[in-house]
């Protein structure tokens, strides 16, 4: 498991540094958000397919491990040659081979990291991974951070981003050799032609986390919201530390600090009832987004908001999701309900987008709340069916 926990790390610790300094490096070379928008966008559609493709994949091969590693590799190569272009298209289609190997290697990780567990441990599990996961994504921000103040150019930040993704690979193919035969084992029924269907809790579940998803747009968008909230733009000058990206830095520590814990709670309790409650903190979220009209205050309480409920949401949708599924469907059900949410991402990322470009974040905010509120609606009437009934 350990080996899952250090891939993780360092590979968001590579992407995040990246997307840190993404919003002013394509502000420097006069690009703005419908082109942010765009970008991450076609990359979460090209995501959505990706992780489909990992699951049906991962349903069908036994030595997911380096297919997991190769696909890391392919995150860091997509992620590191962003600095070598100033060319959107360019930028577009580097970003997007990197999320295509993040999404396809999404389920494999899944499925390894359940077979590694007992099933009262779930919770914890996925919270140790996405605790590892937003670690990195505090890390990666803070040394882009340090590298702006030591005036070293955008371009060379991204390019840094190489070595930690190559550690990300590398931890995942010599360290994960016990989680490996672990799920093997779990899944050996796996092996044999099976008729198992998947159960209608899945696909009811499942429908409630891609309503949400409409509203859940890349956070990405706080970024260039604390950017732009503080008069910083793309002009880079020696000395000077991006107080976005520390804004940045501090959100994905918050999703750190809470991983754990919440998915420690889930394991005592209700994982989906924990779940309903990191949407609606989400809806809240988007909400105080939708209103704050540029105050930084307003923006500092939304950033904080937003690390708890990702930590929520990304943490116990994959265990409530492991629950529910048979284990020789586990690969496939998480590659589908991962290709679910890439398509949120996309829409709303979009959407809100092209509203900020218009200058209008009232209605791209809203709307994500609107649409999240709906999912929170969805998930209430699940978890009301159900629990327990008593005489």
């Amino acid at each position: 498991m350990i080996g899952i926990v250090l891939a993780t790390f360092f590979s968001d610790f590579s992407h995040e540094m990246a997307t840190a300094v993404l919003p002013m490096y394509l502000a420097s070379i006069a690009l703005g958000p419908a082109a942010l928008g765009v970008i991450e966008g076609v990359a979460d559609f090209l995501v959505s397919i990706s992780k489909l493709a990992g699951g049906v994949v991962g349903h069908r091969v036994t030595a997911k491990r380096p297919l997991a590693s190769l696909a890391y590799l392919v995150t860091a190569l997509g992620t590191a040659g962003i600095g070598l272009t100033g060319n959107v298209v360019a930028l577009m289609s580097l970003r997007s081979v990197a999320w295509v190997g993040r999404g396809f290697r999404g389920p494999l990780r899944d499925h390894l990291l359940a077979g590694a567990v007992e099933r009262s441990h779930y919770g914890r599990a996925y919270g140790l991974e996405r605790a590892g996961d937003m670690l990195g994504a505090v890390a990666g921000p803070l040394v882009a951070a340090l590298l702006i103040w030591l005036a070293i150019d955008f371009r060379t930040v991204i390019l840094w981003t190489l070595l930690p993704g190559v550690a990300a690979a590398s931890a995942m193919f010599f360290l994960t050799r016990g989680a490996e035969r672990g799920a093997e084992a779990e899944s050996e029924t796996q092996r044999r032609p099976t008729r198992a269907a998947f159960p209608r809790a899945y696909w009811t579940f499942l429908a409630g986390v891609s309503l949400f998803g409409l509203g859940d747009f890349s956070r990405t968008f706080l970024i260039w919201l604390a950017a732009s909230a503080l008069g910083e733009s793309g002009i880079q000058t020696g000395g000077s530390v991006s107080i976005a990206v520390l804004l940045y830095a501090s959100h994905n520590l918050i999703a750190a600090v809470a991983a754990y814990p919440v998915g420690r709670f889930g394991d005592r309790s209700s994982k989906l009832r924990v779940l309903v409650g990191g949407y609606g903190l989400g809806v809240v979220t988007n909400v105080l987004l939708a209103v704050a009209g540029g105050s930084l205050g307003l923006l500092v309480v939304a950033i904080v908001l937003s690390g708890i409920y990702i930590s929520v949401e990304e943490t116990l949708e994959k265990a409530v999701a492991a629950e529910l599924l048979p284990v020789e469907l586990r690969s496939l059900g998480f590659g589908i309900l991962a290709s679910a949410n890439a398509v949120g991402d996309m829409l709303s990322s979009l959407y809100v987008g092209l509203l900020l470009q218009r200058g209008e974040p009232q209605w791209g905010f809203g709307l994500a709340a609107a649409l999240g509120a709906a999912g929170v609606t969805w998930m209430v009437a699940v978890a009301v069916r159900q629990a327990p009934k008593t005489a």
